[in-house]
């Protein structure tokens, strides 16, 4: 069964994308790369578009913020919370954007330690 390299391409100076990937990365191998520090130019990704979300590259495709999370989520094993992410369309990709921009708020920080946990 050859494994397929999964690169996660986040905000490695944000703490709910830094224990995100670490909760990932308990059931999952990816390959996780800080966009500040990663020669973007190999993705065809700017620093602006890194900022405002995640992004998945894996076989050919690319994946960004609330499908690039939904698409963890099902890797990982969690496909019921990954197909409720895929189902809720507008409204899960509405959250994944408030979530994005709104890093330092309660309920963001509020997460970041549940994932710590």
């Amino acid at each position: 069964m050859g494994a397929h390299v999964i690169k996660v391409i986040y905000d490695g100076q944000c703490q709910l994308c830094q224990n995100s990937i670490s909760w990932v990365s308990k059931k999952l191998v990816i390959t996780a790369l800080d966009f500040h520090s990663t020669d973007l130019t190999q993705f065809q990704l700017s620093t602006e578009q890194c900022s405002r979300e995640v992004f998945v590259i894996t076989e050919g495709k690319r994946y960004s913020g609330a499908q690039a999370v939904a698409f963890l989520l099902n890797a990982r094993g969690n496909r019921v919370l990954s197909a409720l992410l895929t189902i809720s369309g507008p409204v899960g990709r509405a959250g994944y954007r408030w979530v994005a921009s709104n890093r330092n708020s309660w309920p963001v920080k509020a997460l970041s330690r549940i994932l710590e946990n």
